[in-house]
């Protein structure tokens, strides 16, 4: 069986919208007929691996057993803050190559790996690697997640540019208008992003909760959209 694809779900900060992004595109990709999975390699600040739930959730799948949350949810800790910092405060660490590995098992069983980061792509997962060294271990795609409110235009360009300095391919940017209570600063933001950044594929979408409707355009989205088409 050949290796399953890894697709890696960053934000441009934390809480703008990644988790459910990461469940609504993994419920396209299910529906599409594809062997998908999500995976959060680290979740903190809290007793249960949140984020997974919300994408299970969104998907239709019952919670993952315990043999496979050990491969999609490889650590998990209390402390709400970067994975370095609350695993010191718990006495752990974060080892990079049991997250490869679980990542690795997972692209063996699965079509579609979709790994949800955590925080930014400078977060420290160790004393001495950030989610971005991670993804540069993969040369995976990324698909970048960004919220439509003040401030996003330099979120988000320094991310895409982050991403650009590693040689890293970013297939689209997911512009989140959850956030934006108006229309014309969303507009004007996302035109300076890509005027500034260069041309990308955007998926917009304004609720994340994975309604038939936004379905349609996501799947649509991805059928279209090189790097993520199935």
């Amino acid at each position: 069986m050949a290796e399953g694809r890894l697709i890696f779900v960053v934000g441009t900060d934390t809480g703008v919208g990644k988790t459910y992004a990461t469940g609504l595109l993994a419920r396209a990709y299910r529906e599409l007929g594809v062997r998908v999975i999500t995976a959060k390699p680290v979740q903190t600040g809290a007793r249960e691996p949140e984020d997974l739930l919300v994408h299970r959730r969104l998907m239709g799948v019952p919670p993952d057993p315990p043999e496979l949350l050990e491969l999609t949810c490889p650590y998990l800790f209390e402390y709400p803050a970067a994975p370095a910092t609350a695993a010191e405060k718990e006495g752990r660490t974060v080892e990079l190559p049991r997250i490869v590995s679980a990542l690795r098992e997972l692209g063996r069983r699965f079509e579609i790996v979709l790994v949800e980061g955590a925080g930014g792509l400078f977060v420290p997962f160790t004393p001495r690697e950030t989610l971005l060294d991670l993804i540069q271990l993969f040369m995976a795609p990324v698909v970048v997640v960004s919220a439509a409110r003040l401030g996003t235009i330099n979120h988000t360009v320094l991310t895409l540019e982050a991403l650009r300095s590693r040689s890293l391919v970013i297939p689209a940017l997911i512009y989140n208008l959850y956030f934006s209570p108006d229309p014309y600063l969303a507009g004007t933001s996302l035109r300076d992003i890509l005027r500034i950044f260069g041309p990308i594929p955007v998926l917009e979408v304004g609720d994340l909760s994975g309604d038939p409707g936004d379905l349609e355009e996501v799947k649509e989205f991805l059928l279209n959209t090189p790097g993520l088409r199935p």
